[in-house]
């Protein structure tokens, strides 16, 4: 594979960046970097890990939430004169729960190309793990303050698919009861560390997440299952409901019969349906004998 032929068009990229082990950097993304005017990044001494360990020397610049609206204008003026500029995170996809998004809208607003250059991402490593839905819904870190945090998770707990969140340990001991009270029932995966040398995967339900042991330290990311729909319980056909079918057999369908009676009773449409098959496969038997 020849990676010097890559040639990329001036304009913003979002490059994403391994979030523990080195070795998840794709080409793309060293090509770019390489090829970058400028490197916007959250912390430069991060950042220069991964530079200097491919020998990379260009210009980097810190842009993080408190000084990405003082970079604006110098970026876009960088942008409009045709250079290429690299965005990037302290580990992960820029502008997604990281700074960024910004600058991204005001390069959409002045007709400024931007370009993704995916990579490892938290959310999608740990949903790929879990064995829940990929029907899910991503709300970043959660609100600092308890009563936000349960205002969310109150609106959460009617998404029927996955639920993903980041959070620090100390954090996840002050949530616990919160989670317990909203999506009990569900299954749980706390992955901490991922693809770091520590790596930790627990799972367990919502309702022992009480019991669960886990380290104070490191990154996690929190992945609730989708809502687990029980299987309803039919009530059985009584001597009434025999009945009462077999007086509407006479001037209704078979069809309008489930239909009524399921709905009057909560019983099994299957098992309805099945014993008005019954009562025509007796009646003609009857009326073959006789």
């Amino acid at each position: 594979m020849n990676l010097n032929n890559n040639k990329f068009k001036p304009g913003l990229y979002c490059v994403a960046t391994p979030i523990g082990n080195m070795g998840d950097i794709s080409f793309r993304a060293i090509k770019i970097l390489q090829q970058s005017d400028l490197i916007l990044c959250e912390d430069t001494r991060v950042t220069k890990k991964i530079l200097q360990k491919f020998e990379i020397n260009n210009k980097l610049v810190s842009n993080h939430k408190f000084n990405e609206n003082k970079n604006l204008e110098k970026v876009i003026q960088i942008l409009k004169n045709n250079k290429i500029v690299s965005l990037v995170s302290d580990a992960g996809t820029p502008a997604v729960s990281d700074p960024g998004r910004i600058l991204v809208k005001e390069c959409t607003k002045n007709e400024i190309d931007i370009f993704p250059i995916p990579g490892a991402s938290a959310v999608s490593a740990a949903l790929s793990v879990s064995g829940f839905s990929d029907n899910f819904y991503f709300c970043g870190f959660l609100p600092e303050k308890d009563n936000q945090t349960k205002k969310l998770f109150k609106n959460l707990s009617a998404i029927e698919g996955s639920i993903i969140f980041f959070i620090s340990p100390n954090k996840l001991n002050k949530r616990i009861e919160h989670i317990k009270e909203f999506f009990l029932n569900r299954d749980i995966l706390i992955c901490r560390e991922i693809t770091k040398y520590h790596e930790e995967y627990i799972r367990t339900s919502v309702n022992e997440l009480s019991n669960v042991n886990f380290s104070r330290k490191g990154e996690i990311t929190v992945v609730i299952s989708e809502t687990k729909k029980e299987k309803l319980s039919f009530k059985e056909l009584e001597e009434s409901d025999k009945k009462k079918i077999n007086k509407l057999i006479k001037k209704m369908s078979i069809k309008d019969i489930v239909k009524k009676v399921s709905d009057d009773r909560e019983i099994s449409k299957k098992l309805i349906y099945n014993y008005c098959l019954e009562i025509k496969k007796w009646k003609l038997e009857k009326l073959l004998y006789y």
